[in-house]
């Protein structure tokens, strides 16, 4: 069985002090506003001796009024008082949770993309919005319950010991037992609550990866699966909760033996007590005195019974914050770049010194790959399938990091060189176009929040995306749903391209950009494409010839290394790999175009693949 990862609690108490010296103010007040309420509260069992002593058994009735109008009065500035230590603690609470949601988005977005690649998003949905969630309980009524309760308990049992000295050391030594069975309990149940947020975080993630991918679910009847797979989830959570609740419902059993146990000792002992008194008035205790110690006794055990209840609320806070604490711990790109130089321009010169990568130990992507990729220059990179052509892009854009090697920008490694500035210079078009729930304007305008818009609409001419946008009812401001669902493959690639050409990026990385549009759209592109490359260094990873030889070099990659390298005439004249492959494409494309009705075997579809 694999070792437990041990948690460092630690992280999560610092959190915590943090959190609450930030709303000290609020909570002060806060305090001030329980005590009141506490004080006024203890006007009811205070009076009860005077109630049965002095009206009752010395019949001075007129005290009666007085002491109604007491209690009454005690009572409606205790409701007052309450009244304002929910509003200041609750508003509290629900700003320390935004803000806490804050820190935590802010420090995701900005970890490295590596992280982003190994953790289901809605695992990290969980952890910005439910993880914060429970802090509620240290910055509003929760702590403030606690507290309050403490201080009221502990004024109860300096009356109880003015009352029967004798009777409280018994009624504090129950206590102290159920004191330390809570303190074990709450010890069980932190990890418990830990394992719930972990479970509830893969549960929402495989949940939010399903519905994203409804339309392939659909396509191939896993409905039956998703299920299977979701049911397998939600069973583990109802294990998980179904195993704290036992402990919680245990604990609160246990809470209402101890109230048994407290009653007992007050019936047996105090009843002695006032037996003794009837017979000797200077001893034991009076019918008012008893009739207050019970009262008194009440005051003090309800909130530390109630510390079962409001003790697993805070279990469960800690349990939210050992999660965030844990995201706080990793090191941001803003970290990293604390020690990195500025980037005030950039010419665009790129270059690859012997750089090996790979994912998984020891299993190597990129073998010693060198080049160099002069600033305003275009590079095309083809090769087979899983050769090592994104990966080389994802490297340029410091995606991720070599094992060994050097990627050198302008003559500085590019890990000596602050994120932040060197990705302002940089345009992207990737393979998966991704678009946001909103306008086809605020898409395009991601890139360059502050561009007007006839400069977006010049991006739209250049990527032949203006014409289909225009017909749209709503123009610009069409609605392209999540992740761009209600426009075809070839719309939201030309809005990529838009996008990326409205960054006026010294360095444009086009993977795969032109492969979800047909010919004729393309061949519109491709000549804007051109002008927009002059004076940018850009790579191009692209299957269709008019992109290829158009590059000032091309890199044919294979298995990790660069086998060829040159311009378009000149690996046509080595007529090594790239001629190959070069051949068998120009032929498809010449069956394609020229002969749309031949059959095309499968050998040379493949082959426009590797290109």
């Amino acid at each position: 069985m694999a070792e437990k990862k041990k948690v460092d609690y630690s992280r999560a108490w610092r959190e915590a002090r943090k959190l609450i010296w930030s709303y000290r103010w609020r909570l002060a007040l806060g305090l001030g506003l329980m005590l009141a309420s506490r004080a006024a509260g203890m006007v009811l069992p205070y009076s009860t001796k005077f109630l049965v002593d002095n009206v009752f058994g010395q019949k001075h009735y007129e005290l009666l009024w007085v002491i109604a109008l007491a209690v009454g009065l005690a009572a409606l500035f205790q409701a007052v008082t309450s009244f304002a230590l929910s509003q200041v603690l609750g508003v509290a609470a629900q700003r320390a949770i935004t803000e806490m949601r804050k820190r935590v988005q802010a420090h995701v977005e900005r970890l490295p993309t590596s992280y982003f690649d190994s953790t289901q998003t809605g695992q990290l949905i969980s952890r910005i919005m439910r993880d914060a969630e429970g802090i509620r309980n240290l910055v509003g009524t929760g702590l403030g319950q606690i507290l309050g309760g403490l201080l009221s308990a502990l004024v109860s049992v300096v009356v109880l010991f003015y009352l029967n000295w004798q009777i409280t050391l018994i009624t504090l030594s129950v206590l102290a037992v159920f004191g330390y069975v809570l303190s074990y309990a709450f010890k069980q149940l932190r990890p418990l609550f830990r394992d719930r947020g972990a479970i509830e975080a893969e549960v929402t993630g495989r949940l939010n990866e399903g519905l994203g991918g409804i339309r392939i679910v659909k396509a191939y009847t896993a409905e039956k699966r998703e299920e299977l797979s979701f049911a397998r989830g939600a069973h583990r959570l109802f294990r998980n909760i179904a195993k704290s609740m036992t402990g919680v419902s245990a604990t609160g059993a246990f809470a209402s033996v101890i109230i048994g146990a407290i009653a007992v000792v007050m019936i047996w002992f105090g009843g002695n007590a006032v037996v003794a008194n009837m017979t000797d008035p200077t001893q034991g205790m009076t019918s008012g005195d008893f009739t207050m110690y019970i009262a008194f006794t009440i005051w003090m055990v309800i909130p530390i019974v109630d510390l079962a209840n409001i003790g697993t609320q805070i279990t469960e806070a800690f349990a939210g914050l050992d999660r965030i604490s844990e995201v706080f711990a990793m090191r941001t790109e803003i970290d990293e770049d604390a020690s990195k130089s500025a980037v005030p321009r950039l010419e665009g010169n790129v270059d690859f010194e012997d750089v090996h990568f790979e994912y998984e130990e020891n299993v190597p992507v990129l073998k010693g790959i060198s080049f160099h990729a002069e600033a305003g220059t275009t590079t095309a990179l083809v090769g087979s399938s899983g050769s090592g052509k994104s990966t080389i892009l994802s490297l340029v854009l410091n995606f991720i990091q070599p094992k060994s090697g050097r990627v050198m920008i302008d003559g500085r490694d590019l890990n000596s060189i602050k994120l932040q500035d060197y990705r302002r210079h940089l345009g992207v078009v990737l393979q998966d176009n991704f678009l946001f729930d909103g306008t086809i304007l605020s898409n395009i305008r991601f890139a360059n929040p502050h561009a007007d818009l006839e400069t977006i609409k010049e991006m739209c001419r250049v990527a032949n995306a203006d014409e289909f946008i225009e017909k749209f009812p709503d123009g610009y401001d069409t609605v392209v749903g999540e992740r761009g669902v209600k426009l075809s493959g070839g719309q939201r690639q030309r809005i990529a391209i838009a996008r990326a050409l409205l960054a006026n990026p010294r360095i444009l990385i086009l993977d795969e950009a032109t492969s979800s549009l047909d010919s004729e759209s393309e061949a519109l592109i491709q000549e804007g494409l051109r002008r927009l490359r002059e004076g940018r260094t850009t790579f191009v990873i692209a299957h269709r010839l008019s992109t290829i030889r158009s590059a000032d070099q091309i890199l044919v990659v294979e298995s990790g290394e660069i086998l060829e390298r040159g311009t378009h005439d000149e690996l046509i004249a080595l007529d090594g790999r790239y001629k190959q492959l070069y051949d068998k494409q120009y032929k498809f494309e010449q069956n394609l175009f020229v002969n749309p009705g031949e059959e095309i075997n499968n050998q040379e579809k493949d082959a426009v693949s590797k290109l």
